[in-house]
């Protein structure tokens, strides 16, 4: 099957492109280097000829929503038309669980926009809502570093290796399309805490400090919005499993 990866040079994507190679797909990766803006369409029909089923994996953390909304949504109508326009049978869209249960907060009214418009749309549609990576970490201490010290916010967790992710992104391409699913980690954690344990793994001497959310995005956040429920999947490695593999050492800090 031809699969044509959104955000394949990500850490979801980049994940999802050596599992769809591994299962025997033929891959192809949508990045600006190789012509391809999703965001404006430039170049995106002719990089879907052929292409059974799209996975898109593309990101974009703004401090501002109504930025992040703005791309989810165009990148998701893009895809959604040039595909229809190719003959995709299958769009398989990334989220996020426990976003409509956390509605104030900026970039989650973002990705439940990306839902909304990535289900409008003419192709059938899957949605993978995942927990945040085991990478998700260090992706916070990398923008919130100021020197010796990185401020993270202590968030109630339910992590999941970004392998794994790719792995059931891939698995659901390949079936047939089937609304919403939901994806976690074995294991609940605070994020702060999974901060301090990957510089300490490492050896570093960058201080985490572990700061609240205020108001009531972080009091959802406390009470578990972000959890797993009854029907959520789970699947390993743990945190702890995933933090002595090579996938760990690959992250930067």
């Amino acid at each position: 099957m031809k699969i044509a990866i959104a955000g394949g040079t990500g850490v979801v994507g980049s994940y999802t492109a050596d599992a769809a190679e591994n299962a025997g797909h033929d891959v192809v990766v949508l990045t600006r280097k190789s012509g391809v803006d999703v965001q404006t369409g430039e170049g995106l029909s002719a990089a879907l000829d052929g292409v059974e089923v799209i996975i898109d994996t593309l990101n974009l953390v703004s401090i501002k929503g109504s930025a992040s909304k703005a791309f989810f949504v165009a990148t998701s109508r893009n895809l959604q038309e040039a595909g229809s326009r190719a003959g995709v049978g299958h769009l398989v869209t990334l989220s996020i669980v426990g976003i409509d249960r956390v509605p104030g907060y900026p970039y989650y009214k973002a990705k439940l926009a990306q839902e909304a418009a990535v289900t409008q749309g003419p192709l059938p549609v899957t949605i993978l809502r995942a927990t945040q990576f085991h990478e998700f970490p260090a992706q916070i201490m990398q923008v919130a570093r100021r020197g010796p010290v990185a401020i993270v916010p202590r968030i109630k967790s339910q992590p999941v290796a970004a392998r794994t992710v790719g792995e059931h992104l891939v698995r659901l391409a390949a079936e047939r399309p089937t609304g919403v699913h939901e994806l976690a980690g074995p294991d609940v954690h605070d994020i702060a805490d999974l901060a301090k344990r990957i510089v300490a793994a490492r050896g570093s001497n960058l201080k985490v400090i572990g700061v609240p959310v205020p108001g009531a995005t972080g009091k959802q956040m406390r009470a578990g919005a972000l959890l797993a429920t009854e029907g959520t999947t789970i699947d390993g490695p743990s945190f702890d499993e995933w933090l002595g593999s090579a996938d760990a050492k690959r992250i930067n800090l």
